[in-house]
């Protein structure tokens, strides 16, 4: 619902701007404008001299740059995308069950972490409530095979996800990275 919420804001926030550079870039050009409308006279400025006699120039730059970076943050936030909060379950009854995501996603940590050669496994899960996908981050010893340890965590964690939650399919992809430890002088 937040993230409703946040859109219909960020939309209506759009809408307005666009409103007022249209008003603006109306009479700039010298379209032909009713009298009710902003600075419908050719001669009309949008700050006086005596506005901008007190008015630092520092604040009249700043606060225009401060507003657009949170606005750019606000608008980057809506575009990420979050964690699956709850995966829905076809209980076979007609009704659903709802697993918690965490709970799922701590599981296939587990299980991969369980796994011969894998030193730390991180699972996040994305996508929607009926259809979730996996992304997980393996740390690998520097002995293991890391196309073993896919075929064996495609095998065990995350056929068990997707069995233990009824989905048809839960889409995974993995992401390797070898873990460094640091030399030591032999002698």
């Amino acid at each position: 619902m937040l993230r409703g919420v946040n859109r219909a804001l960020l939309g209506l926030a759009g809408l307005v701007l666009l409103c007022l550079g249209g008003a603006v870039l109306a009479v700039v050009i010298g379209l032909d404008v009713p009298s009710w409308w902003p600075w419908h006279d050719p001669d009309a400025v949008l700050l006086t001299d005596r506005t901008r006699e007190r008015i630092p120039w520092a604040a009249a730059v700043a606060v225009p740059a401060a507003l657009l970076v949170l606005a750019l943050i606000w608008l980057f936030a809506q575009l990420r995308r979050p964690r699956l909060a709850e995966v829905l379950l076809d209980t076979g009854d007609g009704d659903a069950a709802v697993l918690r995501g965490r709970a799922l996603e701590g599981a296939m940590a587990a299980e991969a972490e369980a796994l011969d050669g894998v030193s730390r496994a991180r699972v996040r899960l994305t996508g929607r409530r009926t259809a979730p996908a996996a992304h997980l981050a393996l740390l690998l010893e520097p002995y293991a095979a890391p196309r073993e340890t896919l075929a064996r965590l495609g095998g065990g964690a995350v056929r068990h996800a997707r069995e233990s939650a009824g989905l048809a399919a839960l889409p995974a992809e993995a992401r390797l990275r070898a873990v460094r430890h640091p030399g030591r002088r032999v002698t």
